[in-house]
């Protein structure tokens, strides 16, 4: 599996980004992009200090791809024109997002963080959306499996979307063929920017090349989604009331429990069982015509389809075993770690795909 930081730098990581990260609930007419069409400003009816938070007239941000991405999406303007207009006519597309965002009547989450070098909007989500953040499940999650040499964290990364946690079960091993051995464990992962769940899934780690699976089929997803937030009369700080803190506290604690579901070895024979099926799933067809319908079929690029072929052949396995394991160990040269992750778990659905859908690729 692809490597990333320490788990101690990650968590230095997440302390530090909790000290400087800002969530605001804004109304929609509140907002204004400016005609570089990168600065957002957030404008308050009223400026003033009161005993429990002082008012901000006007609040200065840059913005992330993310963020134009999102926001582009919530006023229903096209990916194309959207990127075309902030590319060459920036004041064009101020006008347009401003002009819709007055006529809107709602309000919005806008996820903040200072880079160093100024506060920038880096997601525009629903006032619905559910903070739940990378430090909060790390803390709730990571003590579960601390303390003890039969758990070991083997990859962990925080990305400018995502954290990931994965972590390998050393008394968990099984063997999928005579001298493949793989060992179970879990993957931890959170957006704190709307780009997906909470996913907790059991990982595998093949100890013959250390190759990383997520294991689709099973575990857990719990979205962002919540009761409506409400914004502070003229201020834009949001703050959680006891209700949510209540909440917040439940849904940890489903969390720990589906963690700790992931040590319940009564799904392991299940899971051992399809990629032993997936080892007598021959490659009958024409093996580059093979992987370069796979490619297709799960969107990975032509660098990406070289170097699947290239360990497929260098592994000998011709198999759909061998496909998945050819498209895990090129996760690892892939330079974005959320692309790697994300490569893992297409190995898995490829070594589980459908007969029919296998029977079409490997005509």
């Amino acid at each position: 599996m692809k490597q990333g930081r320490t788990l101690s730098e990650v968590m230095t990581e997440l302390k530090r980004q909790e000290d400087v990260k800002r969530d605001y609930i804004c109304p929609a007419a509140s907002l204004e992009l400016q005609s570089d069409g990168s600065t957002l400003y957030m404008n308050s009816p009223q400026a003033q200090v009161t005993s429990s938070t002082q008012v901000i007239s006007r609040e200065m941000l840059g913005t992330t791809e993310l963020f134009h991405r999102q926001m582009g999406s919530a006023l229903n303007i096209p990916a194309k024109y959207y990127d075309l207009m902030r590319k060459e006519k920036p004041e064009l597309l101020a006008e347009n997002v401003n002009t819709w965002l007055s006529e809107k009547n709602q309000s919005y989450m806008i996820r903040s963080m200072d880079y160093g070098n100024g506060r920038v909007a880096r997601a525009f989500l629903s006032d619905r959306y559910r903070r739940i953040d990378n430090l909060q499940i790390a803390m709730t999650i990571l003590p579960l499996f601390m303390g003890n040499d039969q758990y070991e964290v083997m990859s962990s990364e925080v990305t400018e979307n995502r954290m990931y946690i994965k972590i390998s079960f050393h008394m968990k091993r099984y063997e999928v063929v005579p001298g493949d051995w793989v060992e179970f464990g879990i993957i931890i992962s959170n957006s704190e920017v709307g780009l997906g769940a909470v996913i907790i899934r059991p990982f595998l780690n093949r100890l013959i090349c250390t190759n990383g699976c997520v294991v689709n089929d099973f575990g857990e997803r719990r979205h962002h989604v919540g009761r409506q937030s409400k914004a502070v009369e003229d201020s834009f700080d949001l703050y959680s009331d006891a209700a949510i803190e209540a909440e917040d506290k439940a849904f940890m604690l489903k969390l720990r429990d589906v963690a700790k579901a992931t040590l319940d070895e009564s799904r392991y024979p299940t899971i051992i069982g399809k990629l032993q099926n997936s080892t007598r799933a021959l490659i009958t067809g024409k093996v580059q015509d093979v992987v370069e319908l796979t490619s297709k079929n799960y969107g990975f690029n032509q660098s990406e389809q070289e170097s699947i072929l290239d360990y497929l052949i260098r592994g000998g396995d011709m198999s759909l075993y061998g496909l998945s394991n050819a498209v895990t160990r090129m996760s690892q040269d892939v330079e974005s770690y959320d692309r790697a992750t994300e490569l893992e778990s297409i190995g898995w659905d490829i070594a589980t795909m459908e007969p029919a859908r296998w029977k079409e690729i490997n005509a």
